[in-house]
C-alpha cells in the first residue's frame, strides 16, 4: 500500500523477510534490461563501444574511446533519480535504503567528476528514459555525434 508524504511516495514491504531477501539477489549490476537498450540502440545507430571498463573511474557501461565519451545506465530507484520512480522511499527499514541511495549517488557524482578530469564526455541515462525509444534515440545520436576528440 502506498501512501503520499508531500511529493514522495512511500511503499509498505508487501513481501516476506526471504521473498524480499531472493528478489534483492536477482537485480543485476549488469547487462541489466534499460542498460541493453541502450546498447541496442547505439549499435544500431552505427557505434562501437566497450562494455564495463574496470580501468576507468565508476566502471562506464558503455565506452566509447575513439570519441571520448562514456555512458552511465542508471536505475532510477537506485540512484534517486528526480523522476517518479526515484520519488520512492521504502518504508521498511527506511533508514538503510536513505543511506544507501544517498552513497550511490554520492559516489556516482565523485566517478563522473574522475571521469570528466580525465578527459572524457559523461551521458547518464536514467531507466526511465528507456520507456520512449525514439527520445532515447535522438538523445544517444545527439551525444554520440558531437564533437569530441580521444582523452
Amino acid at each position: 500500500m502506498a501512501e503520499q508524504r508531500g511529493a514522495l511516495t512511500v511503499m509498505a514491504d508487501v513481501l516476506t523477510k526471504k521473498q524480499r531477501s531472493y528478489n534483492m539477489s536477482q537485480i543485476r549490476g549488469k547487462d541489466t534490461k534499460p542498460e541493453l537498450i541502450v546498447r541496442s540502440l547505439a549499435h544500431r545507430l552505427g557505434y562501437r563501444f566497450r562494455l564495463h571498463r574496470s580501468d576507468l573511474p565508476g566502471t562506464p557501461d558503455l565506452v566509447f574511446p575513439r570519441l571520448g565519451k562514456v555512458i552511465l545506465v542508471h536505475g532510477c530507484f537506485w540512484h534517486m533519480h528526480s523522476c517518479r520512480y526515484g520519488a520512492v522511499k521504502p518504508a521498511t527499514n527506511a533508514g538503510f535504503w536513505e543511506k544507501k541511495r544517498t552513497e550511490n549517488r554520492e559516489r556516482d557524482e565523485r566517478k563522473i567528476g574522475e571521469l570528466k578530469e580525465q578527459g572524457w564526455d559523461v551521458l547518464v541515462v536514467w531507466e526511465c528514459w528507456t520507456r520512449d525509444e525514439e527520445r532515447l534515440r535522438e538523445r544517444l545520436r545527439d551525444f554520440l555525434s558531437s564533437a569530441k576528440k580521444k582523452p
